[in-house]
């Protein structure tokens, strides 16, 4: 008499094959998320910071540039950025005439099998 779980294994069909397979795949999917959330998390703070200095450029023809830089510092601190992202430079040119809002810092992302240092220049520059 065959069985159905005899021609499985005739035909080299064995069961518990496919959700190894399955347990791979989910694992990999987890690892990539895992990463990736980490990672991104930096370059979304970087985003944020280069969105409020861009702000601040737009409106840079109605503050002065201690203002600008006070107002950066406090986002600085709000994002949880390095205290050397605080530290901006601020150019004002007359030929042509605008504003340059720059700063430097380095984050450090340290996860299993990866460490790395990301090093960050956000600028904004706008007409005045």
């Amino acid at each position: 008499m065959v069985t159905a779980t005899s021609a499985r294994r005739r035909h080299g069909i064995a069961r518990g094959a496919s959700s190894t397979g399955c347990l791979f795949s989910l694992l990999i999917f987890v690892a990539t998320l895992y990463y990736g959330v980490n990672i991104g998390e930096v370059f979304f703070r970087y985003f944020r910071l280069l969105d409020d200095m861009e702000s601040q450029a737009r409106i840079a023809s109605a503050l002065d540039n201690g203002t600008i830089a006070r107002r950066i510092a406090a986002t600085v601190e709000d994002i949880g950025l390095p205290d050397s992202a605080g530290r901006v430079v601020i150019r004002r040119s007359t030929e042509p005439r605008q504003i340059t809002i720059e700063t430097a810092y380095s984050e450090t992302v340290a996860l299993p099998f990866l460490n790395h240092t990301f090093a960050f220049h956000p600028t904004a520059t706008e007409p005045l």
